[in-house]
């Protein structure tokens, strides 16, 4: 495999892991309200296995030109490299052609140090004979499944960080999926066919206890993220002494909205009353901390303000706002006047 296509499938994974919550902060906003149907959550849901462990969703054009993006790019400066190079390979610009993302961890037994295997996949504008050349030029080859074309770049034997190699299939023509070859292939089998509960075949939309999570988030938020949080930490590998710090959570959820600053609420359920109550309590000691370290700032005083302990019984509920004077603390961040025309004489 040549260097540029492991570059595709490095950046791929990183795409991925992005969709998985790391881009909450700088990918996911936007929520179309003709997204959800009556089974809840978007409709990119229908070619994701059942056995997903997280699930995430973006609109990538929303934050893009967010009034938060503008102002955090004034700040600071970023060489993008890794969108640029991706481009490169795949010929998918993630900021004009991408509108929004669905993201999904499955469970791969193949995979050891992984908590996963990951597919992202994207709705927008692709040219696909174009994406095709670019990436049969950077190594990557070609095979039929299906009815559909898979554009594979295989990983060598061994590789750590994947094991089924890296693919990119169009679903439909404006819904590309990049990822796990072997979540593609499953993702193509569900658009074919469809759920099949007899024949081993069923969309995350049949995962009830999931989807259960995804309805009951706020559709006024622009952002989200559902996943089982035992089964990200049973595959981590964290030192004895770290895991068993860990709280005994079950589920999480992470929704909120992007504008000029950050509306968000995280929730947690427990595995019973007793751990939720200990979560609680571990959050009550940070969130006085933090009011504590806010000093006299009244941004930050604002920020930890609106912090807002809720929840009842196993559930543990946290929400926040971090208002847009915190980013103008940022040098840089507030976008300078212009300078004042000299009066006229």
């Amino acid at each position: 495999m040549t260097t540029r296509t492991r570059y595709f499938v490095i950046v791929s994974l990183l795409v991925m892991g992005v969709g998985l919550g790391t881009g909450l902060v700088a990918y996911y906003v936007g929520l179309p309200m003709g997204a959800f149907q009556r089974n809840g959550g978007p409709d990119e849901l229908q070619y994701i296995p059942r056995d997903a462990t997280v699930i995430a969703f973006a609109n990538v054009q929303e934050v893009m030109n967010s009034e938060l993006r503008q102002k955090l790019r004034r700040a600071i400066p970023v060489q993008e490299n890794g969108q640029r190079e991706f481009e490169n390979e795949t010929g998918i610009n993630i900021e004009t052609d991408i509108d929004r993302v669905v993201a999904s961890l499955n469970p791969d037994p193949d995979s050891t140090n992984l908590p996963g295997a990951g597919m992202v996949l994207a709705r927008g504008r692709f040219d696909e004979v174009k994406i095709e050349a670019l990436m049969r030029d950077h190594g990557a080859h070609v095979e039929d499944y299906q009815t559909k074309r898979l554009i594979v770049a295989d990983v060598p034997a061994g590789n750590p960080m994947v094991a089924s190699g890296v693919s990119l299939a169009f679903i439909e023509p404006d819904l590309v999926a990049v990822g796990s070859t072997k979540l593609i292939r499953r993702a193509i089998d569900l658009h074919q066919s469809g759920d099949n509960p007899q024949a081993g075949l069923q969309s995350v939309t049949g995962n009830e206890e999931l989807m259960n999570l995804v309805r009951s988030l706020d559709t006024s938020g622009n952002a989200w993220a559902v996943g089982r949080f035992d089964a990200l930490t049973s595959r981590a590998h964290l030192p004895q002494n770290v895991a068993g710090q860990l709280p005994s959570i079950t589920w999480f959820s992470v929704s909120g909205r992007i504008n000029g600053g950050i509306h968000g609420m995280i929730r947690a359920e427990a595995r019973d009353d007793e751990a939720a109550n200990n979560l609680r309590d571990v959050v009550r000691g940070f969130m006085a901390l933090a009011k504590m370290q806010a000093g006299s700032r009244p941004e930050l005083q604002l920020m930890m303000q609106s912090l807002e302990l809720g929840g009842a019984g196993k559930t543990v509920a946290l929400s926040f706002v971090v208002p847009a004077e915190i980013f103008d603390m940022i040098p840089g961040a507030q976008k300078p006047m212009p300078a004042p025309n000299p009066p006229q004489r």
